[in-house]
């Protein structure tokens, strides 16, 4: 609205003043652009999967996407983070599946099944939160409170101290609207985590979509080991067999530690429900076997085809730990980025 007014006044308007108002306008405008995310932003540390050279993972990806009934992913990125997630970018909305190296080599066949399928699964459960014109309502308030907030102290005077004081309402009624669509937002973003578990559960089995979620809560003592291993010199395999012994010993505080997840990670403000109300809600609905089944010769094919970034993800792991996250670890965000 405000680009056409600034066209018009462009274009209609005569006088100088009316020629500098539209100017101004058009800034405005282009400071308000609506931010619908960046493929490039989200590629930067991370390797874009090529279907000639990774047939089977696009192959699995694309029998959980059938079996679920949600669309392929126009983009697989791998990267180096205890995580994964789905996003759409761009004016053309392109579909991006991520996929956490270190998160994929702690898992069993089925579990990454489930894992495909519950991210796959945000294209199809009716997020409001992933649609464009939410995305672009939230960004739009924050420029427009960014652009109006005032900045470092004034240096005195009526006009300045007006000008400031009107600054300084628009910036705080556009923090407010925005504070409101999310939090308005926010409930309808738990409902559609559930329903992607959901879809997790029917593509790898509901057992196996159970210890996904448990699996995330226990990624302190994961990370952990998969450092350890890193720093020794081991790799994919390794860091399954230590994720795997980790879990086990784990196993009789998963009680506990769901209980705690209730408290520590209920919110308001919170785009995902707590992991351990998760996990009980997989545990309550009636069971589904698994309609992709991912046999161990296929995965081990899998791990190979990631090849040489594994071993570089394994370097960065050793030297310093995981990389600074794009989401909270493990939790299986699955957003329009806004970084």
């Amino acid at each position: 609205m405000i680009l056409a007014f600034a066209v018009w006044i462009l274009l209609a308007a005569p006088g100088i003043l009316s020629k500098a108002l539209g100017l101004l306008l058009l800034g405005v405008a282009i400071v308000l652009r609506p931010r619908l995310g960046r493929l490039a932003a989200l590629s930067d540390g991370t390797r874009q999967a090529d279907r000639s050279t990774s047939p089977e993972l696009f192959a699995l990806v694309e029998r959980v996407a059938a079996a679920i009934g949600a669309p392929a992913p126009h983009v697989v990125l791998l990267g180096y983070e205890l995580n994964a997630f789905t996003t759409t970018v761009g004016l053309r909305r392109r579909r991006v599946l991520y996929l956490g190296v270190p998160l994929w080599a702690t898992l069993d066949p089925q579990e990454r099944v489930a894992l495909i399928g519950h991210e796959l699964g945000h294209f199809v459960n009716g997020d409001v939160r992933r649609g464009p014109l939410t995305l672009v309502a939230e960004t739009t308030l924050a420029q427009v409170a960014g652009l109006f907030a005032p900045a470092g102290p004034g240096v005195g005077g009526f006009v300045e101290a007006v000008s400031r004081s009107i600054g300084w309402v628009i910036s705080r009624a556009a923090m407010l609207l925005q504070l409101v669509l999310l939090w308005t937002s926010l409930g309808d973003s738990q409902r559609a985590e559930y329903l992607a578990d959901e879809l997790g559960a029917r593509a790898g089995g509901t057992a196996a979509a159970v210890r996904l979620s448990d699996h995330l809560l226990l990624h302190t003592a994961i990370d952990t080991v998969i450092q350890r291993e890193a720093r020794a010199g081991h790799g994919m395999a390794a860091w399954r067999t230590a994720s795997d012994a980790a879990r086990t010993n784990q196993a009789p505080n998963l009680p506990l530690l769901r209980q705690l997840s209730r408290h520590t990670e209920a919110s308001l403000f919170g785009s995902h429900p707590p992991s351990g109300l998760r996990s009980e809600m997989l545990e309550k609905r009636p069971a589904h076997p698994a309609a992709v089944t991912l046999v161990e010769p296929v995965s081990a094919r899998i791990d190979a085809e990631m090849g040489s970034f594994a071993d570089r993800v394994r370097r960065v792991v050793a030297d310093g730990g995981l990389a600074p996250t794009r989401r909270p670890v493990a939790r299986l965000r699955s957003s329009s980025p806004t970084r």
